[in-house]
């Protein structure tokens, strides 16, 4: 490949990868190979000048400000930084800048927090706009969803006339790991790291959401204080903390030997932060020298961030297990010989699938190379061939579920072994969350932790254990239960009547959500007749595809399954049919709603659409046939007069929906 394909193609993936990394949270690369990429570009920009182009990823900040949110131009610019990857471009780092400044300056060393970076602006003490870092120029207007950080201050005492912090927004271990369980349990896509669940929390449109992500925030820098007058960094992040922001923690060095010890340091005890880093910053503390320093198009002279690389040793593979999740997905597990990566002492690395260990050959006793993904998840790089041992054989991921001993079955889509058994224990509390929650069976006051509680307590191990539950079961549950134990009961009770098309959506089956039982309880009077239905008959019932009607008439007829429907028909559930066709004048069209409605909830809306034949849908594109736009209608109703889409008032659709002469 000669030089300028090299750059092109260089440019043309860092794009690509910066798009998925900035803007859509979903990075598919980790920071050190995108860094490593990045490098490379930069080196041969200076190489071959005349190669140079301004609109190079190496002339930009970050992302851009997505369209979705206001934008905001920043007042002073939000600077990347250069990159250093070994202690020998750090010593080259410090030199440069103590030639440029004729002496030796005091630095700083600070970890490099992994999570979004944003600017808070202070107007007279109290909270006025918050803004994400965007392109460094312009960002977005994230200004509500900030208010939900507890950590960060809402009004300061003592402030300045007008003040703007920088700092990042992270997500703790802990609450990440906790939100990913929730996720796991209501079947969601997981967060691939804290660093982007808490970049996909914060850029939420619903400022409630964010809230319940339990977002967190360390402030690093004072970008403007009018009538202040600071000579240090150490003195600014003393300022901060006196006025109440959780501040960075620095340490003071004198010399490149004191900061190589400090980012040593930072390395080893990384796991010990409440946030992950992904490396050190190394900062002047003259704030004078800041200035004559300056900065480029796009990072300052006086700072640079060493970045850890990925650790790689090698370990063996003891022993391969299979564990059954929450959603009935088989995951294999490679127990490893204790190794010491990132700062931690690593027993196990996950092996994703069987296609991950069939393309590795993987197998027990081998000797292998092993890595932290993203500084998160070890996982094995390869296998070292010529060190195995010469009675290993092939792993084959078991073709009947471990926990409950069920026959699995392979999901072509996902290149996964799941287990459909709705009694593996394995699955139970995700299967009764599901069953119980808004979407399904909508059994108010029965969330994940009371079917935690209950389960535990051994009252019910399926969905229709719910069904006969007493009184007095669910009041020894808890102290002065008595109140708790009749709301429960009542609203379990009440569950009953909601008819076929919540009862089979709160199944769980694969592909058949809310959308896709409405659509079968308006073809079939009962579940009893349902369940005679074959693969073909189903698939001729249009947006019922071949795949959801393999895996309907798969778990309708499976031993378990037909187990419950008995339990649940003996108790008194409804599997009765309540969707009404009243007639096809909807027929082939698609209704998107936004905005607060008067006349109907949203629910109620897309439940008439689909009444009259029509498809409702949460999202706008060039095949949707309406926007139905209330009030205080946000990014769908922009998106709909972009595309051209026809827009309906509240007051049009009623028209629409009304009785037919």
């Amino acid at each position: 490949m000669d030089t300028n394909a090299e750059i092109e193609k260089l440019r043309e993936d860092l794009r690509h990868h910066s798009k998925a990394y900035y803007d859509e949270d979903a990075p598919v690369i980790s920071d050190f190979e995108y860094d490593a990429m990045m490098r490379r570009l930069i080196e041969l920009e200076e190489q071959f000048p005349e190669l140079k182009s301004s609109d190079s990823p190496t002339q930009r900040v970050g992302g851009k400000a997505s369209l979705q949110f206001s934008s905001v131009r920043h007042a002073v610019p939000l600077e990347s930084l250069n990159d250093v990857f070994s202690f020998e471009e750090l010593d080259s780092f410090i030199t440069r800048t103590n030639d440029a400044l004729g002496s030796s300056p005091i630095y700083v060393t600070e970890p490099k927090i992994d999570g979004l970076s944003v600017a808070i602006e202070y107007i007279d003490g109290k909270m006025f706009r918050g803004a994400t870092r965007g392109d460094g120029v312009t960002g977005e207007d994230v200004t509500e969803n900030l208010r939900s950080i507890r950590s960060l201050p809402k009004e300061i005492k003592n402030a300045p006339p007008r003040l703007i912090v920088r700092g990042e927004v992270y997500m703790s271990r802990d609450t990440f790991s906790e939100l990913n369980a929730e996720r796991e349990i209501n079947g969601e896509k997981l967060f691939a790291n804290p660093r982007n669940a808490a970049a996909g929390s914060l850029r939420q449109l619903d400022s409630k959401i964010s809230a319940s992500r339990r977002l967190d925030i360390i402030i690093f820098n004072i970008q403007l204080a009018e009538g202040r007058n600071f000579q240090t960094h150490v003195e600014t992040l003393d300022a901060l903390r006196e006025m109440g922001f959780p501040v960075v923690p620095c340490k003071v060095c004198t010399n490149a030997s004191e900061c190589r010890v400090q980012i040593e340091w930072l390395g080893e005890n990384r796991e010990s932060l409440p946030y992950d880093i992904d490396g050190a910053v190394i900062k002047i503390n003259s704030l004078s020298d800041r200035v004559t320093l300056g900065s480029t198009s796009k990072a300052p002279r006086w700072a640079a961030a060493y970045k850890y690389p990925p650790e790689k040793k090698e370990t063996v593979v003891q022993d391969i297990t299979v564990q059954v999740g929450r959603t009935g997905v088989l995951t294999p597990k490679a127990v490893v010989a204790p190794v010491r990566l990132a700062g931690t002492t690593v027993t196990n690395a996950t092996l994703h699938n069987q296609d991950n260990i069939s393309k590795l050959d993987i197998r027990i006793g081998d000797i292998v190379l092993i890595q932290k993904a993203g500084e998160i998840i070890p996982e094995i790089l390869e296998v070292i061939r010529d060190k195995r041992p010469a009675d290993t054989v092939p792993f084959k991921i078991p073709e009947l579920c471990p926990a409950c001993g069920a026959s699995v079955i392979r999901d072509e889509e996902e290149s996964a072994i799941r287990c459909m058994n709705v009694e593996c224990p394995a699955q139970r509390l995700r299967n009764i969350a599901h069953f119980a929650s808004r979407d399904a069976m909508d059994i108010e006051g029965l969330g994940i932790s009371v079917a935690e509680l209950l389960i535990n307590k051994n009252l019910i191990s399926t969905p229709a254990d719910l069904y006969y539950l007493t009184v007095e079961q669910v009041a020894s549950t808890k102290q002065k239960g008595g109140t708790f134990a009749n709301n429960l009961v009542n609203a379990i009770e009440k569950s009953k009547g909601n008819g076929m098309a919540r009862l089979l959506s709160a199944f769980g089956i694969r592909q058949v959500g809310q959308k896709a039982a409405k659509v079968l309880a308006m073809h079939y009077q009962n579940l009893d007749e349902l369940c005679l239905a074959s693969v073909e008959e189903l698939t001729n019932i249009p947006d019922i595809g071949p795949v959801t009607s393999s895996y309907l008439v798969q778990w309708l007829n499976d031993p378990h399954s037909m187990h419950q429907l008995e339990l649940l028909r003996k108790a008194g559930v409804s599997f009765e049919s309540r969707e009404t066709r009243l007639d096809d004048r909807f027929a082939g069209k698609t209704f998107v709603f936004t905005g607060s409605l008067v006349s109907f909830t949203r629910d109620e809306a897309e439940a008439l659409v689909e009444s009259f034949g029509g498809k409702s849908s949460g999202s706008v594109s060039k095949k949707t046939s309406y926007v139905v736009a209330g009030e205080e209608a946000g990014s769908k109703l922009t998106k709909a007069q972009t595309l051209g889409v026809p827009i309906l008032t509240e007051e049009e659709f009623r028209n629409m929906i009304a009785p037919n002469e």
